[in-house]
């Protein structure tokens, strides 16, 4: 008996709704409201802050997602809330595929701190 593999196509998009599927929970704002600049540690109060000027004012920290740990780069001062993130899964009802990326570092990419891969997802993708 021989096994079949899926067209390459089709692995791809499964592979993609899967990290889809493993991004942590975050609100959207509203479409007509403007997206103020932050400079790092003006965020409202119980908000990740992603602002940075530079890499160093990055770091990896855990922000959870419906599965747990989920390692995010953020600004190095920010508190993080993945205890919240658990409870509102908890609360909606909601799940999802578990997993995380391979961080390698941080970078402040215009103004936010970014995921830096270790293994690039998509050949050719920096981050």
């Amino acid at each position: 008996m021989t096994a079949r593999l899926l067209p390459l196509p089709l692995l791809l998009l499964l592979l993609l709704l899967l990290l889809v599927a493993c991004a942590p929970y975050a609100e959207t704002p509203a479409a007509d409201a403007p997206t103020p600049a932050v400079e790092p540690g003006e965020v409202e109060p119980g908000e990740v802050d992603h602002a940075c000027k530079v890499d160093s004012d990055c770091a990896v920290k855990n922000v959870g997602n419906c599965c747990g740990y989920y390692p995010a780069c953020v600004n190095r001062d920010s508190p993080t809330f993945p205890e919240r993130v658990m409870a509102r899964c908890a609360e909606e009802e909601m799940a999802g595929i578990c997993g995380f990326p391979d961080i390698a570092g941080c970078a402040c990419v215009a103004g936010r701190c970014e995921n830096v891969l270790a293994t690039p997802l998509i050949e050719g993708q920096e981050h």
